[in-house]
């Protein structure tokens, strides 16, 4: 039974979204999806050990799940024909051939992004309602993400599902200038399922690769999603891509033995992934000519000259900061203005580097922002400023959520201690 359990558990960290991505699709609603997919899980505890692991555990846990929702939709239905009637039309589908249903399973998490980021949805909610269902993370977690009130999180998840339902929203991939108004939203999703998975928001676990690798696969759905329709590639979705396949390449050293991070500057660079790197760097070639990118493509741009280097001091800091003076024109926001301050201080050293990031320290975006501080504390410790490199990087620790990110702070402050 333990055995069973851990195999359980497995799939479920592995399975559980994309089966909720199809309960969604079949039943029509997310939260009568979401119970489902519990009951789901609770069957497969019951039967597997006794059954075996089916050859298809997802296919069998949707199956299970739709089931499990009729079965709760008659027992509601005693005294309410609408969902009577709405228990006989979901066991009417039900009888769908298999073939079918698992050839439509494997797409459900895309049509999911799209129907989460539908235009009638207020941005923030658009933003929540994905991390939530796509990604699934908590509430808490979110509201930590974007420095909001848990309530308010949970009360925009709650109207969000409420709009899709009660407006019918379709769950589908959109077509024509539909697909065109939604690509710029659905984008930003698949990159934030990335960033969860390239450094957890929380958790002792903190880096998701299974997150990281299933945004670069629904980058990839999109990309050809759009060249099928359009007949040319979308530069933005190429350099999202790229963008995304630049930082996975470095996933087997981002963290030691001990699961502590590594920064780029000390990693190991001979076990980047060489290949991604290569089809990264045609991508953003690639959208680069087409001289329609956007922030995306230059993001990538400057990941690709990270990656293309032998060291972080053979780094060429001045096509960097180049790269960064370019975006600023396209995204001028706080972040996009500390990483430029940072690319400076590589460039013509910390002091350069700490008055580029003084006055932006006054963006109360920033104050808020742990690795604002974070960075500030380095360029005070490479200068020698002991107790502005203290204070900083303790208010850094203070902001900090993530257990590794708080863990290599504490280790900062014991080496300006020691």
């Amino acid at each position: 039974m333990d055995d069973m359990e851990t195999t359980l558990q497995r799939i479920f960290a592995s399975e559980s979204r994309r089966v909720l991505a199809t309960l969604i699709r079949l039943l029509g609603d997310f939260d009568l999806a979401e119970d489902a997919l519990q009951e789901a899980f609770v069957a497969a505890l019951r039967q597997w050990p006794e059954d075996g692991v089916p050859d298809n555990p997802r296919a069998w846990l949707a199956s299970a799940g739709r089931f499990k929702a009729i079965d709760q939709l008659r027992r509601r239905a005693r005294y309410d024909a609408l969902l009577r009637e709405q228990a006989d039309h979901l066991a009417a589908q039900a009888t769908v051939e298999m073939e079918i249903e698992n050839a439509a399973i494997e797409d459900d998490r895309l049509r999911l992004i799209f129907t989460c980021c539908h235009p009638g949805l207020a941005p923030q909610a658009q933003v929540a309602l994905t991390l939530r269902e796509v990604c699934g993370l908590t509430t808490e977690a979110i509201a930590r993400a974007f420095l909001s009130k848990p309530a308010t999180v949970a009360q925009r998840i709650v109207r969000a599902k409420g709009k899709i339902r009660d407006a019918k929203i379709p769950y589908e991939v959109p077509e024509g200038t539909a697909l065109a108004e939604r690509l710029q939203s659905v984008l930003q999703a698949i990159y934030l399922v990335f960033n969860e998975g390239y450094l957890a928001s929380s958790g002792e676990q903190a880096l998701r690769h299974d997150l990281s690798e299933e945004a670069i696969r629904l980058a990839e759905l999109v990309l050809a999603l759009l060249a099928e329709r359009t007949d040319q590639p979308d530069p933005e979705c190429q350099g999202l891509l790229a963008l995304m396949l630049l930082h996975h390449a470095r996933r087997a050293t981002r963290t030691d033995a001990q699961g502590e991070l590594v920064l780029l500057e000390n990693q190991q660079r001979s076990l980047w992934d060489r290949q991604e790197i290569q089809r990264a760097d045609q991508l953003v070639r690639q959208a680069l000519l087409s001289r329609r990118f956007g922030p995306y493509t230059l993001q990538a741009a400057i990941a690709a000259v990270h990656a293309q280097s032998p060291s972080s001091a053979e780094t060429d800091w001045q096509e960097i900061v180049g790269l960064y003076d370019l975006l600023m024109q396209h995204m001028p926001t706080p972040i996009v203005a500390l990483n430029r301050a940072a690319a400076l201080a590589m460039r013509d050293g910390p002091e350069a580097g700490l008055q580029a990031l003084a006055p932006l320290m006054e963006n109360k975006a920033l104050q808020g922002y742990h690795l604002a501080h974070a960075a500030l504390a380095d360029m005070h410790r490479q200068l020698g400023h002991q107790d502005a490199a203290v204070q900083a990087y303790t208010q850094a620790l203070v902001l900090a959520t993530q257990p590794a990110e708080k863990r290599f702070l504490q280790q900062r402050l014991a080496d300006l201690s020691g």
